[in-house]
């Protein structure tokens, strides 16, 4: 089940390329027990682990996407090879035109990589001279470093943290600490995993406003993996959705929900507690006099349901809404294993 999206576009416009990338790892088999620790020695077992298999998509610049799957699907050994971390073993990736394991110098100067349960920042020291260490290291200019610094303390709030250790930081704070750090040499392109890990409610919204302004100002390619599709539909025009290490959907999130059915919920809130008749839909929860019903859309339109419900006696509030996206990705889930 897999739906393209097809678009053309330059080299110039290309931020990152993969074509046909498949990237297998060994596993060696042990047992710790009698006599197949002396079977080990002599005849060791390997298994062959296919992460990607013939993997192929592009990211135009200036776009947000999600890359999503279940756990296992290959999310981070994508992330890992965009970075330069791991080398396909078979295919080929491009990041701004270069090779990320070639040319992973030049890729990482013009690239910004966090993953959500890492950190940059030097443990025992203030946020301040991590900060300084990159300026040094990455040999950022001052007017460029000064620059980024005014800007990320400003837009994610960090200037009350600078003078503070890191291992004294809440988790939401460093991971703003963290996205900042990474912002400071100016990155053409962002890779985020999971960024919003862990995160309160009120950290999580400063995360996703962020990511969406950058994007949206400064034309900021970001390639994003997390497992909160509310998340993920709010930030995103695009998602790339990997199955058993293939790419199983390039599109929209619309496309997505076209693909199991347009389902909505209506919440009806009768007085008397009488239940509403709705022979297009399915009841899935009653509490207390309000009522949930799951209907498809597609086969049956919002006004006939509209009409139903208006000849039910006692309605006090109806409420029309998309199902919520989580539930739409389980159902694929499901459906691809």
């Amino acid at each position: 089940m897999s739906k393209k999206v097809s678009t053309a576009i330059t080299q110039a416009d290309t931020a990152v390329k993969a074509e046909n990338v498949t990237k297998t790892f060994t596993q060696w088999q042990r047992e710790n027990a009698g006599k197949s620790i002396i079977k080990n020695l002599l005849h060791p077992q390997k298994k062959i682990v296919h992460a990607l298999e013939n993997v192929s998509f592009t990211v135009n610049r200036g776009e947000f996407v999600a890359y999503a799957g279940p756990n296992g699907a290959g999310k981070s050994t994508t992330m890992k090879l965009l970075s330069g971390m791991l080398v396909p073993t078979e295919g080929e990736i491009s990041v701004l035109g270069l090779s990320p394991y070639k040319d992973r110098i030049k890729v990482m100067s013009r690239l910004g990589v966090l993953f959500g349960n890492r950190t940059e920042l030097w443990w025992d020291h203030p946020v301040s001279q991590s900060f300084e260490w990159k300026k040094v290291v990455w040999d950022i200019p001052d007017d460029v470093y000064k620059r980024n610094l005014e800007k990320v303390c400003e837009l994610l709030d960090i200037g009350d943290l600078l003078k503070t250790f890191a291992r004294e930081l809440s988790l939401g704070q460093r991971m703003r600490a963290d996205l900042a750090m990474m912002l400071l040499h100016s990155p053409e392109i962002i890779i985020l995993d999971e960024p919003t890990l862990g995160l309160d409610v009120v950290a999580k919204r400063q995360m996703i406003e962020f990511l969406k302004r950058i994007n949206r100002d400064d034309g900021v390619t970001i390639i994003v993996t997390s497992h909160d599709m509310d998340d993920l539909e709010e930030m995103v025009q695009r998602i790339v959705m990997i199955s058993g290490g293939k790419i199983a959907y390039d599109g929209s999130f619309d496309g997505l929900r076209d693909i199991t059915g347009n389902l909505t919920r209506i919440r009806v809130t009768i007085a008397n507690g009488s239940s509403p008749f709705i022979n297009a839909g399915n009841l899935i929860s009653v509490d207390n006099g309000v009522f949930e019903i799951e209907v498809d859309v597609t086969k049956h339109s919002i006004k006939n349901l509209l009409k139903q419900l208006s000849d039910c006696d006692g309605i006090s509030d109806v409420e029309i809404s998309k199902a919520p996206i989580e539930k739409v990705i389980a159902g694929l889930y499901t459906a691809w294993k």
